[in-house]
């Protein structure tokens, strides 16, 4: 039960952060910003070839951006973790909690771009996805080597 909690808390918590326009790792006190949808923006419009979802990033490479992108790996690691404790034991178990983690990064910078003052793109689902790899990994590695 209470691996459950702690997934849904943690997905609600993405949720909630990704939904936070001009958030800056940096400044607490834009954690909190109220929230105000693109209405311009549309499915479409975010993932036609060519749109800025699948352009690199814009803005300069910063103690903001290295933090973001550590948020996102370890985040995005525990979210992993917790989609395999949740899983019953059953074959390629790892591999389904990665492509669970996957989707909803996919899911969640979409999202992002929907936030006026966000912008999602997939190189952080890649990042967000690389972040589950790797603590999946571990877990593997550690499991493999208790059970010698």
């Amino acid at each position: 039960m209470l691996k459950r909690v702690l997934l849904v808390l943690l997905l609600l918590s993405i949720s909630k952060f990704s939904h936070t326009p001009h958030l800056l790792v940096t400044d607490p006190s834009t954690w909190r910003n109220s929230s105000v949808w693109d209405h311009t923006a549309t499915l479409g419009s975010i993932l036609r070839p060519g749109s800025e979802f699948y352009t690199s990033y814009t803005y300069g490479f910063n103690l903001e951006f290295i933090l973001r992108k550590i948020a996102h790996l370890s985040f995005f690691g525990m979210l992993g973790l917790l989609f395999y404790w949740n899983l019953k034991k059953q074959r390629y178990r790892y591999i389904k909690a990665w492509l669970c983690l996957a989707a909803f990064a996919f899911l969640d910078e979409v999202h992002q771009a929907f936030i006026v003052g966000r912008d999602g793109r997939i190189v952080d689902v890649m990042i967000d996805s690389l972040g589950g790899a790797i603590l999946l990994f571990i877990l593997y590695r550690v499991r493999k080597s208790a059970a010698k």
